[in-house]
């Protein structure tokens, strides 16, 4: 009997109706994921009775689960004209909470000053979507008119006049959180497959100008079910959950140094990026010490914590010394990173208004550089992120 290869291995996810309802899945809700790490533990507890020796006896069965998971992925290519979400959509749906905004674009009327797009008809679009125009990604700052908006920053290409925007699906912060099922299936179908139920996404992380672009998500889940001691417990199917038919899993990596970045409070376009990171914590507590169970009940969010932090080559321009001097005064910055630079293979995070800390020069190398730690974010109700793909 041969070794399993780590490579035989297949991803899906989708939304759960309700917390540790398993969802179901198709072929289109396989994401191609590099590693899921799962760690389900019982909780350890004291025993202080009196055995005569100083032998452990051993715990009861049935004492409280806790699993927790850790997932990586790459910012791929996904098939916008289908009109849906990205693949790992439902894991930002999970993590932000608000529902997905869809935007199937529209006709330019004209660019009416620098950051402003005006449309031929009604735009629907709301402050804080996601809006594409040739590989580019903007964010809606402000709504002039029916058919007009201010965007966080100008696109470095102004669409002309007549052109059709692209379609964007975006990502919005919300008070409550959903969940969602990790299915990972294993190649032969002998082999152990795994469920994750009632999964709640505590942490994602956006990696920006590595080898290539990456998102970590991580969190805790109601429970782990696998297909050796499957008893029925999902969904009451006598059988475990089968994988969908394979359909076509064909997709894009971005290299990790395509894209963007605008800073500032009027935001300039750096082109002295060195890495950086977005991370969004959403200081979870699952419902889990109640009597009467041994899994958690549902998703109890804390408060939000969203924090950029970024290295950048040192330049003596206006917009880099603007940047050092809203540090200092400890005055809001907007901050947007783009990731990928190809229609179909971009998506972008903004944070609408970041104090940034103080930067630590580092001048270890050929080239003076600034580490900014990770500033938080701010806002006002649920409106410190937005995530667009487009």
């Amino acid at each position: 009997m041969a070794y399993i290869s780590s490579n035989a291995n297949r991803f899906y996810t989708a939304l759960e109706s309700a917390y540790g309802s398993v969802a179901t899945i198709t072929a289109s809700s396989r994401i191609p994921a590099v590693k899921l790490t799962v760690k389900n533990q019982l909780e350890v507890t004291n025993r202080k009775d009196k055995t005569g020796s100083r032998t452990f006896p051993g715990l009861p069965a049935g004492g409280r689960r806790r699993t927790a998971f850790e997932l990586q992925t790459y910012l791929t290519s996904w098939q916008k004209a289908s009109g849906g979400d990205p693949a790992y959509g439902p894991l930002f749906q999970a993590a932000l909470g608000g529902v997905p905004q869809q935007f199937a674009g529209g006709t330019v009327a004209s660019v009416p000053s620098s950051g402003q797009l005006a449309f031929t008809a009604a735009h629907g679009l709301s402050v804080g979507q996601g809006v594409s125009s040739g590989g580019e990604l903007r964010f809606v700052a402000a709504i002039v008119n029916t058919t007009t908006v201010q965007l966080n920053a100008p696109f470095t290409v102004p669409p002309a006049t007549g052109a059709t925007l692209g379609a964007s699906v975006t990502y919005s912060p919300s008070t409550e959180l959903p969940s969602a099922s990790i299915f990972d299936y294993w190649d032969p179908a002998t082999a152990v497959q795994r469920l994750l139920s009632g999964v709640a996404v505590d942490q994602v992380e956006i990696l920006v100008n590595g080898d290539f672009h990456e998102f970590h998500f991580s969190g805790m889940a109601q429970d782990v079910v696998d297909s050796s001691s499957y008893t029925g417990q999902v969904a009451n199917a006598e059988n475990y959950p089968a994988e969908p038919t394979l359909g076509a899993f064909d997709y894009s990596i971005v290299p990790g140094n395509l894209g963007q970045a605008w800073l500032g409070s009027t935001p300039s376009q750096f082109f002295t990026i060195a890495n950086a990171s977005v991370v969004l914590k959403n200081n979870l507590d699952l419902r889990m010490k109640e009597f009467g169970t041994n899994l958690a009940r549902s998703i109890s969010p804390g408060q939000r914590t969203v924090a950029a932090s970024f290295d950048l080559y040192s330049q003596d321009d206006d917009a880099t010394a603007a940047l050092y001097q809203a540090a200092r005064q400890q005055s809001p910055v907007s901050v947007m990173f783009q990731l990928g630079e190809v229609e179909g293979q971009v998506m972008a995070v903004h944070l609408n208004s970041m104090i940034p800390e103080v930067p630590e020069f580092n001048d270890g190398k050929n080239r003076l550089q600034w580490q900014f730690r990770p500033s938080r974010a701010q806002g006002t109700v649920n409106n410190e992120i937005a995530v667009a793909f487009g």
